[in-house]
């Protein structure tokens, strides 16, 4: 019996020195542990991958000397975080010949409006504003009008030819 206390005694002392050991370590290690980890927290929105037409080229060609090596290809899409798809999409835009394909294309719903549309919208403007000023230089007429026969000088009507 007394064999069995000494024993767990000892058990108990080497057990709380190595959780001290490890207190300590941990401690001194804490630092580096979180530097090695990535930041577990998730982002509230995702950003979208953008890729330039000059990246997807470079890319391409260093798919093409990868083949060469076995596993290349997988090496350079780990490296890049790349998928198998984009480089499929890519050698098809690259075949079609479309440079600006490769290039990065705006989202969302294409524009419904027309150059018809827009020319229209700018030629209604235009005519209201030329009806507004057309508006004033007639009340500048009737003011002169007005005036001319208030002072005995009335002005030449159109319909009548003026007297010499």
């Amino acid at each position: 019996m007394k064999d069995r206390k000494t024993s767990t005694a000892a058990l108990a002392a080497v057990r709380s020195d190595a959780e001290q050991g490890s207190d300590e370590r941990s401690a001194a290690g804490a630092d580096q542990r979180v530097a090695d980890r990535p930041d577990p927290e998730v982002v509230a929105r995702a950003k979208r991958r953008i890729f330039t037409a000059e990246y997807k080229q470079r890319i391409l060609a260093e798919a093409d000397k990868a083949k060469q090596e076995s596993g290349g290809i997988g090496a350079l899409l780990r490296r890049e975080g790349l998928y198998s798809s984009h480089l499929v999409t890519w050698r098809q835009e690259r075949a079609a010949g479309i440079r600006q394909a490769l290039a990065p294309q705006k989202r969302g719903p294409k524009s419904k409006r027309s150059p018809l549309n827009d020319e229209n919208h700018k030629l209604r403007l235009e005519n209201q504003h030329l009806s507004e000023e057309l508006r004033k230089a007639e009340i500048v007429i009737d003011i002169q009008k007005k005036v001319a026969a208030l002072l005995g000088r009335p002005l030449c009507n159109p319909d009548r030819e003026p007297q010499l």
